[in-house]
């Protein structure tokens, strides 16, 4: 059975004019989706619409390793007629298009590495100062998501470091439904530890983050 996860994420997040959602949804359920998934390495996506923050519009492709975007077949495709019409580089404002390699953890268990795409995203985007990025990493990846992976409803948390686009930091928890970060058990996690509050302080978050997507589209 082919890994339905791998190290890497391409996240793609679009506004879109409300008189071209239409046509791009179409256009992204009916051609683009399938067009990256055909992509060796490019090992599974779906789609997902802001219900906190945004861009309203995320499609999320696990990839087989960062590589994968620098390949002849992923770089060198053409746009396809539709594609140059409604894809997000034409017409969305903003877009972001991120490409981030896995830090935490360090390797996928068989249950994550045959799992599929969660129901729901909440994703933090976020800098650190470079003096500080050692215990604040340290923290993140052993205190922090640690404790929000207890939490009744989140299915695994993944840490990553951006290889395209800023900031340099991302996390994104996966959630069984959209409202696990509102729960009284995740609220409890947010400050169940003293460094806690120090260790968020020395974050700056990108505009949007943290946010959360309840997935809409896959194949």
């Amino acid at each position: 059975m082919a890994n339905k996860k791998g190290t890497a994420l391409l996240m793609v997040w679009a506004d879109i004019p409300a008189d071209k959602e239409a046509e791009f949804n179409k256009w992204y359920n009916e051609e683009h989706l399938a067009e990256l998934l055909s992509i060796p390495g490019v090992l599974n996506a779906a789609r997902y619409e802001a219900v906190k923050s945004g861009p309203k519009h995320l499609a999320c492709y696990e990839l087989e390793n960062a590589g994968v975007v620098q390949t002849p077949d992923f770089k060198d495709r053409p746009r396809t007629p539709w594609g140059e019409k409604v894809s997000p580089s034409i017409i969305g404002n903003p877009v972001i298009s991120n490409v981030y390699e896995m830090i935490r953890p360090d390797a996928l268990s068989t249950d994550a590495l045959n799992s599929g795409m969660a129901p729901s995203l909440q994703i933090g985007r976020m800098a650190v100062p470079a003096d500080q990025e050692e215990q604040w990493n340290h923290w993140y990846n052993t205190v922090y998501t640690a404790n929000y992976e207890k939490v009744p409803g989140c299915i695994r948390a993944r840490r990553f470091k951006a290889v395209r686009g800023e900031p340099k930091y991302s996390v994104v928890y996966e959630f069984e439904n959209e409202k696990v970060s509102e729960t009284d058990e995740w609220m409890k996690q947010r400050d169940i530890n003293p460094d806690n509050d120090k260790m968020r302080n020395m974050m700056t978050h990108a505009t949007g983050s943290p946010g959360v997507w309840v997935k809409t589209f896959e194949l």
